[in-house]
Protein backbone atom coordinates (compact mmCIF):
# COMPACT_ATOMS: atom_id res chain seq x y z
CA UNK A 1 0.00 0.00 0.00
CA UNK A 2 1.37 3.35 -0.69
CA UNK A 3 2.36 5.59 1.80
CA UNK A 4 0.66 9.01 1.73
CA UNK A 5 2.26 10.49 4.46
CA UNK A 6 4.32 13.69 4.44
CA UNK A 7 7.23 11.75 3.31
CA UNK A 8 5.77 10.65 0.24
CA UNK A 9 7.30 12.27 -2.76
CA UNK A 10 5.71 12.66 -6.56
CA UNK A 11 6.21 14.90 -9.04
CA UNK A 12 6.34 15.08 -13.04
CA UNK A 13 9.74 14.13 -15.10
CA UNK A 14 10.60 15.03 -18.74
CA UNK A 15 12.72 12.95 -20.62
CA UNK A 16 14.80 14.95 -22.92
CA UNK A 17 17.99 14.39 -25.20
CA UNK A 18 19.14 13.71 -29.00
CA UNK A 19 17.72 11.43 -31.23
CA UNK A 20 18.85 7.83 -30.42
CA UNK A 21 19.83 8.52 -27.03
CA UNK A 22 17.94 5.59 -25.66
CA UNK A 23 15.07 7.51 -24.15
CA UNK A 24 12.35 5.54 -24.96
CA UNK A 25 14.00 1.93 -24.13
CA UNK A 26 15.10 3.94 -20.72
CA UNK A 27 11.76 4.37 -20.05
CA UNK A 28 10.02 1.09 -20.65
CA UNK A 29 12.75 -0.19 -18.50
CA UNK A 30 12.11 2.01 -15.36
CA UNK A 31 8.18 1.05 -16.28
CA UNK A 32 8.79 -2.66 -16.57
CA UNK A 33 6.77 -2.98 -19.05
CA UNK A 34 6.86 -1.74 -23.27
CA UNK A 35 4.65 1.52 -23.81
CA UNK A 36 7.03 3.37 -25.74
CA UNK A 37 8.36 2.03 -29.28
CA UNK A 38 12.08 1.70 -29.96
CA UNK A 39 14.51 0.94 -33.05
CA UNK A 40 18.00 1.44 -34.08
CA UNK A 41 16.40 4.46 -36.29
CA UNK A 42 16.24 8.23 -34.90
CA UNK A 43 13.45 9.78 -34.25
CA UNK A 44 11.35 6.58 -33.84
CA UNK A 45 9.13 8.52 -31.25
CA UNK A 46 7.22 11.45 -32.42
CA UNK A 47 4.86 12.52 -29.75
CA UNK A 48 4.98 12.72 -25.94
CA UNK A 49 4.63 9.36 -24.10
CA UNK A 50 3.56 9.14 -20.83
CA UNK A 51 4.56 6.43 -18.34
CA UNK A 52 3.76 6.31 -14.46
CA UNK A 53 6.20 4.83 -12.06
CA UNK A 54 5.51 3.97 -8.67
CA UNK A 55 7.52 2.87 -6.09
CA UNK A 56 7.52 2.68 -2.20
CA UNK A 57 7.60 6.48 -1.34
CA UNK A 58 7.28 7.91 -4.44
CA UNK A 59 5.41 8.09 -7.70
CA UNK A 60 7.31 9.22 -10.59
CA UNK A 61 5.27 10.41 -14.50
CA UNK A 62 7.53 10.33 -17.16
CA UNK A 63 7.16 12.19 -20.14
CA UNK A 64 9.34 10.35 -22.46
CA UNK A 65 10.02 12.76 -25.92
CA UNK A 66 11.05 12.82 -29.06
CA UNK A 67 14.72 13.69 -29.77
CA UNK A 68 15.42 16.98 -29.44
CA UNK A 69 17.96 18.15 -33.12
CA UNK A 70 17.90 21.25 -35.29
CA UNK A 71 16.15 20.78 -38.79
CA UNK A 72 13.58 22.54 -41.10
CA UNK A 73 11.54 19.56 -42.10
CA UNK A 74 8.02 20.33 -40.72
CA UNK A 75 7.51 17.13 -39.65
CA UNK A 76 10.31 17.06 -37.47
CA UNK A 77 10.32 20.84 -36.46
CA UNK A 78 6.86 19.79 -34.91
CA UNK A 79 8.50 16.37 -32.97
CA UNK A 80 10.93 19.33 -31.47
CA UNK A 81 8.24 21.28 -30.67
CA UNK A 82 6.74 18.38 -28.87
CA UNK A 83 9.60 17.64 -26.79
CA UNK A 84 10.14 21.37 -25.48
CA UNK A 85 6.46 21.96 -24.65
CA UNK A 86 7.07 19.43 -21.74
CA UNK A 87 9.01 21.77 -19.53
CA UNK A 88 6.42 23.95 -18.62
CA UNK A 89 4.90 20.81 -17.12
CA UNK A 90 7.40 19.11 -15.09
CA UNK A 91 9.19 19.24 -11.55
CA UNK A 92 12.44 17.50 -12.70
CA UNK A 93 14.27 17.16 -16.29
CA UNK A 94 15.79 13.73 -16.87
CA UNK A 95 18.59 14.23 -19.90
CA UNK A 96 19.31 11.00 -21.57
CA UNK A 97 22.98 11.00 -23.40
CA UNK A 98 24.75 8.64 -25.81
CA UNK A 99 28.22 7.74 -24.23
CA UNK A 100 28.73 5.58 -27.17
CA UNK A 101 28.11 7.84 -30.08
CA UNK A 102 27.54 11.45 -28.60
CA UNK A 103 25.48 13.83 -30.62
CA UNK A 104 27.19 17.25 -29.57
CA UNK A 105 25.36 19.27 -32.19
CA UNK A 106 21.80 18.15 -30.46
CA UNK A 107 23.24 18.36 -27.07
CA UNK A 108 24.54 21.45 -27.75
CA UNK A 109 21.23 22.84 -28.71
CA UNK A 110 20.17 20.84 -25.69
CA UNK A 111 21.66 22.63 -23.28
CA UNK A 112 21.28 26.15 -24.98
CA UNK A 113 16.95 25.13 -24.30
CA UNK A 114 18.03 23.71 -20.37
CA UNK A 115 20.42 27.30 -20.00
CA UNK A 116 17.54 29.33 -18.47
CA UNK A 117 15.84 26.71 -16.57
CA UNK A 118 15.57 26.98 -12.61
CA UNK A 119 14.19 22.67 -12.16
CA UNK A 120 16.44 20.05 -10.94
CA UNK A 121 18.65 18.51 -14.69
CA UNK A 122 19.70 15.35 -14.23
CA UNK A 123 21.94 13.34 -17.13
CA UNK A 124 21.69 9.63 -17.21
CA UNK A 125 24.59 9.09 -19.41
CA UNK A 126 23.29 6.09 -21.31
CA UNK A 127 25.44 3.07 -23.32
CA UNK A 128 27.57 2.27 -20.78
CA UNK A 129 27.85 -1.62 -21.77
CA UNK A 130 28.98 -0.60 -25.49
CA UNK A 131 32.21 1.89 -23.99
CA UNK A 132 35.43 1.26 -22.51
CA UNK A 133 35.85 3.26 -18.73
CA UNK A 134 38.41 5.50 -20.11
CA UNK A 135 36.05 6.76 -22.70
CA UNK A 136 33.02 7.24 -20.15
CA UNK A 137 35.32 9.02 -17.42
CA UNK A 138 35.99 11.42 -20.30
CA UNK A 139 32.02 11.50 -21.47
CA UNK A 140 31.41 12.32 -17.26
CA UNK A 141 33.95 14.93 -17.60
CA UNK A 142 32.80 16.51 -20.62
CA UNK A 143 29.04 16.43 -18.90
CA UNK A 144 30.14 18.11 -16.07
CA UNK A 145 31.64 21.08 -17.56
CA UNK A 146 28.77 22.01 -19.66
CA UNK A 147 25.62 22.46 -17.30
CA UNK A 148 25.29 22.74 -13.43
CA UNK A 149 23.71 19.45 -13.48
CA UNK A 150 22.13 17.98 -9.93
CA UNK A 151 24.05 14.56 -10.70
CA UNK A 152 25.31 12.62 -13.68
CA UNK A 153 24.56 8.84 -13.49
CA UNK A 154 26.34 6.71 -16.04
CA UNK A 155 23.46 3.68 -16.91
CA UNK A 156 23.00 1.18 -19.57
CA UNK A 157 19.25 1.23 -20.12
CA UNK A 158 19.42 -2.14 -22.43
CA UNK A 159 20.27 -4.33 -19.77
CA UNK A 160 19.59 -2.49 -16.48
CA UNK A 161 22.87 -1.11 -14.74
CA UNK A 162 22.65 1.24 -12.76
CA UNK A 163 19.02 2.03 -13.38
CA UNK A 164 17.49 1.89 -9.83
CA UNK A 165 20.83 4.20 -8.68
CA UNK A 166 19.50 6.84 -11.22
CA UNK A 167 15.99 6.66 -10.19
CA UNK A 168 17.00 6.85 -6.70
CA UNK A 169 18.56 10.12 -7.33
CA UNK A 170 15.35 11.10 -8.75
CA UNK A 171 13.73 9.99 -5.75
CA UNK A 172 15.64 12.48 -3.80
CA UNK A 173 15.08 15.62 -6.53
CA UNK A 174 11.12 15.07 -6.51
CA UNK A 175 9.07 17.59 -4.41
CA UNK A 176 7.07 16.14 -1.83
CA UNK A 177 3.33 15.27 -2.05
CA UNK A 178 0.79 12.66 -3.02
CA UNK A 179 0.74 10.32 -5.47
CA UNK A 180 -0.78 12.32 -8.59
CA UNK A 181 -2.24 8.67 -10.20
CA UNK A 182 -3.80 5.77 -9.10
CA UNK A 183 -1.64 2.78 -7.91
CA UNK A 184 -2.55 0.80 -10.80
CA UNK A 185 -1.94 3.25 -13.79
CA UNK A 186 0.63 3.17 -16.33
CA UNK A 187 0.09 5.37 -18.80
CA UNK A 188 -2.60 7.85 -20.09
CA UNK A 189 -2.57 6.66 -23.31
CA UNK A 190 -6.02 5.13 -25.18
CA UNK A 191 -4.91 1.60 -26.28
CA UNK A 192 -6.05 2.51 -29.74
CA UNK A 193 -2.63 5.21 -29.64
CA UNK A 194 0.03 2.55 -28.35
CA UNK A 195 -1.47 -0.13 -30.83
CA UNK A 196 -0.74 2.00 -33.63
CA UNK A 197 2.58 3.00 -32.28
CA UNK A 198 3.25 -1.09 -31.82
CA UNK A 199 2.55 -1.29 -35.71
CA UNK A 200 5.12 1.70 -36.58
CA UNK A 201 7.62 0.52 -34.56
CA UNK A 202 7.19 -3.05 -36.67
CA UNK A 203 7.23 -0.71 -40.14
CA UNK A 204 10.15 0.84 -38.77
CA UNK A 205 12.49 -2.58 -37.85
CA UNK A 206 11.36 -4.56 -40.67
CA UNK A 207 11.57 -1.83 -43.87
CA UNK A 208 14.99 -0.13 -45.23
CA UNK A 209 16.34 3.48 -44.65
CA UNK A 210 14.18 5.51 -46.22
CA UNK A 211 10.70 3.98 -45.38
CA UNK A 212 10.98 4.79 -41.29
CA UNK A 213 10.32 8.33 -41.87
CA UNK A 214 7.57 8.54 -44.69
CA UNK A 215 5.27 5.91 -42.06
CA UNK A 216 2.53 7.15 -40.25
CA UNK A 217 -0.68 5.00 -38.51
CA UNK A 218 -4.14 5.39 -38.13
CA UNK A 219 -6.20 2.97 -36.71
CA UNK A 220 -9.73 2.79 -38.96
CA UNK A 221 -11.71 0.41 -36.55
CA UNK A 222 -10.67 -0.66 -32.94
CA UNK A 223 -13.80 -3.21 -32.15
CA UNK A 224 -13.97 -5.76 -28.99
CA UNK A 225 -15.49 -8.96 -28.93
CA UNK A 226 -16.63 -11.69 -27.55
CA UNK A 227 -17.09 -9.89 -24.24
CA UNK A 228 -13.58 -8.43 -24.45
CA UNK A 229 -11.63 -12.07 -25.61
CA UNK A 230 -10.88 -10.52 -29.26
CA UNK A 231 -9.90 -7.10 -30.24
CA UNK A 232 -10.49 -6.76 -34.09
CA UNK A 233 -8.27 -3.99 -35.37
CA UNK A 234 -8.21 -2.26 -38.54
CA UNK A 235 -5.42 -0.09 -39.55
CA UNK A 236 -3.55 1.85 -42.17
CA UNK A 237 -0.42 2.21 -43.08
CA UNK A 238 0.68 5.73 -44.44
CA UNK A 239 3.60 6.52 -46.92
CA UNK A 240 4.19 9.15 -49.45
CA UNK A 241 5.29 7.55 -52.89
CA UNK A 242 3.91 4.62 -54.65
CA UNK A 243 7.79 2.81 -54.48
CA UNK A 244 7.62 3.26 -50.89
CA UNK A 245 3.86 1.35 -50.85
CA UNK A 246 5.45 -1.68 -52.81
CA UNK A 247 8.21 -1.63 -50.12
CA UNK A 248 5.70 -2.42 -47.18
CA UNK A 249 3.67 -4.60 -49.34
CA UNK A 250 6.70 -6.51 -50.36
CA UNK A 251 7.04 -9.15 -53.02
CA UNK A 252 3.32 -11.36 -53.14
CA UNK A 253 2.74 -8.81 -49.78
CA UNK A 254 4.74 -11.18 -47.62
CA UNK A 255 6.66 -7.99 -45.90
CA UNK A 256 3.56 -6.76 -44.84
CA UNK A 257 2.45 -9.73 -43.26
CA UNK A 258 5.28 -9.75 -41.67
CA UNK A 259 5.06 -6.27 -40.79
CA UNK A 260 0.95 -7.38 -39.27
CA UNK A 261 2.02 -10.89 -37.69
CA UNK A 262 5.29 -8.97 -35.51
CA UNK A 263 2.60 -6.03 -34.89
CA UNK A 264 -0.49 -8.46 -33.87
CA UNK A 265 1.87 -10.32 -31.53
CA UNK A 266 3.21 -7.00 -29.47
CA UNK A 267 -0.66 -6.04 -29.31
CA UNK A 268 -1.42 -9.25 -27.96
CA UNK A 269 1.21 -9.06 -25.26
CA UNK A 270 -0.06 -5.42 -24.02
CA UNK A 271 -3.80 -6.32 -23.87
CA UNK A 272 -3.56 -9.89 -22.38
CA UNK A 273 -6.22 -10.75 -25.16
CA UNK A 274 -6.52 -12.23 -28.48
CA UNK A 275 -5.99 -9.50 -31.15
CA UNK A 276 -7.32 -10.05 -34.84
CA UNK A 277 -5.20 -7.25 -37.14
CA UNK A 278 -5.85 -6.24 -40.65
CA UNK A 279 -3.09 -3.74 -42.36
CA UNK A 280 -3.82 -1.66 -45.57
CA UNK A 281 -1.12 0.49 -47.33
CA UNK A 282 -2.45 4.12 -48.52
CA UNK A 283 -0.45 7.04 -50.53
CA UNK A 284 -0.68 10.36 -49.12
CA UNK A 285 2.23 12.41 -51.24
CA UNK A 286 4.50 14.35 -49.15
CA UNK A 287 2.54 13.95 -46.00
CA UNK A 288 5.66 14.66 -43.95
CA UNK A 289 5.85 18.50 -45.49
CA UNK A 290 2.18 18.95 -45.58
CA UNK A 291 0.43 20.66 -42.65
CA UNK A 292 -3.40 19.19 -42.90
CA UNK A 293 -1.56 15.68 -43.17
CA UNK A 294 0.28 16.40 -40.40
CA UNK A 295 -2.77 17.21 -38.08
CA UNK A 296 -4.42 14.09 -39.67
CA UNK A 297 -2.49 12.24 -38.42
CA UNK A 298 -1.66 13.58 -34.95
CA UNK A 299 1.34 15.88 -35.64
Amino acid sequence: MIDQNQSFRSGFVAILGAPNAGKSTLLNRMLGQKISITSHKPQTTRNRILGVVHRTGSQMVFLDTPGIHRTKNPLNARIVETALSTLSEVDLILLVADAQIPDEPSERLLIGKLSDQRLPVLVALNKIDQVKRSALLSQIERWSGAFPFATIVPISAKNGEQVDRLMDAMDASLPAGPPLFPPDSLTDLPMRFIAAEMIREKAFRLTGQEIPYAVAVTIDSFKEEKEGALIRIHASIHVERESQKGIVIGRQGAKLKQIGEAARLAIEEMLGTKVFLKLFVRVQKNWTKDTKALRKFGY
